[in-house]
């Protein structure tokens, strides 16, 4: 198993597909009994999928969200995008997605791509970020251990949110 692209490649175009396949198949694993199978197939199935490629579509177009992938044997096994925050009093910068395949998770590739997240906040002169984790996320520890820290909640739809901040990233 070796990585083709590093963490800090930034997703082109031709990755939106592959970026809507990484995000539905690791809401499937991360989210299976946690949420209700109704919701979780409403936001898996191939219409979701679809939205979720042509949302990424526009994101990289737009390039208001910068986005990065991990490649592993020419697959990309993992993604996190970062930008201007949205619901975040307080804070500049969002981070809006990192998902990984769970196969590929425990091996660092989350911490790398949170690292270019942070790397590119710094870039523009931001110092702070925050996201929004749903609370049954079994990842929102991670986050903890990463730096970030618990600052308030969300009730959006059927999903209960935690917001995680690092209110200094570290340089």
């Amino acid at each position: 198993m070796t990585y083709e692209r590093s963490s800090h490649c930034r997703a082109t175009l031709a990755d939106a597909p592959a970026l809507a396949g990484v995000h539905t198949q690791s809401w499937r694993e991360t989210y299976t009994g946690l949420l209700s199978p109704d919701f979780l197939e409403r936001a898996t199935n191939g219409g979701a999928r679809q939205r979720r490629e042509q949302g990424w579509q526009t994101t990289i177009e737009w390039g208001q969200e910068a986005v990065f992938i991990a490649e592993q044997d020419g697959k990309i096994i993992a993604f996190a995008s970062v930008g201007p925050a949205r619901d975040h009093p307080g804070y500049t910068h969002e981070l809006m997605t990192l998902y990984s395949l769970r196969e590929s998770q425990g091996q660092g590739v989350g911490k790398r791509l949170l690292r270019a997240v942070i790397c590119q906040v710094q870039k523009k002169g931001g110092t702070n970020l925050a996201l929004w984790v749903l609370a049954t996320n079994p990842t929102r520890q991670w986050y903890a251990s990463q730096g970030a820290r618990e600052a308030g909640e969300k009730l959006d739809s059927e999903l209960q949110e935690v917001r995680m901040v690092w209110d200094h990233l570290p340089g």
